[in-house]
């Protein structure tokens, strides 16, 4: 099973609500996803800069499997700061209607501007489990911060994708094709 995941993402995809449903739906894959954690959690060293917190502050984890065709291919986790979303509707167990996207700016915080950053390495924790990978295969991990116009990091999204389950398309930004 192999499935894409463009960078960086293209607006109306990042818009939907599911990223990875929408993309599944262009490819012609049968998407599933299932939530795994929503809770608070410690801040790692990566996702702790990116919200700007210190490390082992506890934030919002809202963490699910994403299945093609029945394959696990991602884990996708959101980090939300507490200081900014404790309390709130997105801290319900389940998946938020019609999107994160829309709950985040129902409580008034405008996306500005968002990055994302990729890393190769070897399956950490309960990884290799959850996506169920043979010894030896790597994953990917995609950590997209993204900002409010006010720039306050207001989403970090986690994704660690089966490296042998996933191709990258990457596109220059439109009028950027110089080399």
């Amino acid at each position: 099973m192999i499935v894409r995941r463009a960078l960086p993402t293209d607006p109306a995809v990042r818009s939907s609500a599911s990223l990875f449903m929408t993309e599944a739906e262009r490819q012609g894959v049968r998407a599933g996803r299932r939530m795994l954690y929503v809770g608070p959690e410690p801040a790692g060293p990566y996702v702790a800069e990116a919200l700007r917190v210190e490390p082992g502050t506890d934030v919002v984890a809202r963490r699910k499997l994403l299945l093609a065709d029945d394959v696990p291919v991602r884990i996708a986790t959101s980090y939300l700061r507490l200081d900014l979303f404790g309390g709130t509707p997105l801290c319900e167990p389940d998946f938020v209607r019609p999107s994160l996207q829309a709950g985040i700016e129902a409580l008034g915080h405008r996306f500005g501007w968002a990055e994302e950053r990729l890393i190769a390495r070897p399956p950490a924790g309960s990884e290799a489990e959850t996506l169920e990978l043979d010894d030896g295969e790597w994953v990917v991990e995609i950590l997209r911060i993204s900002h409010s116009t006010e720039d306050v990091p207001i989403h970090a999204l986690e994704t660690v994708c089966a490296a042998s389950r996933h191709i990258f398309p990457i596109a220059q930004v439109t009028g950027a094709d110089e080399f």
